[in-house]
């Protein structure tokens, strides 16, 4: 069984909640909820939204709560909201305004 990837480019903006059952990659602009199997956000992304996930790479700016098994925040990150994650990895540089908890 192939991987299936959604793939949202910098020129994408969505007002709404984005819902894809596998992997989606984002560069875009979202002003809604995010949930993916695996979720990578790249660093012209802005989510203003929660993202609920099982697994979570974050390059780009983001306003709201992650609920994922695995959460990895890059240096080119900047996220304000609430981590809930079972393991997390942050790279040095990444902006920062956080409250985390472990499950």
């Amino acid at each position: 069984m192939s991987e299936k990837t959604s793939v949202l480019l910098s020129d994408v903006t969505i007002k709404g909640n984005v819902i894809e059952k596998e992997k989606l990659m984002t560069d875009a602009k979202i002003e809604g909820d995010v949930s993916a199997e695996v979720l990578q956000t790249f660093e012209g992304s802005s989510i203003k939204g929660d993202i609920n996930s099982s697994n979570t790479s974050i390059g780009g700016a983001l306003k709201g709560n992650v609920k994922s098994d695995k959460i990895r925040i890059k240096s080119t990150a900047d996220v304000e909201g609430n981590l809930n994650q079972k393991n997390l990895s942050i790279e040095d540089g990444a902006k920062l305004k956080i409250k985390a908890e472990t499950y």
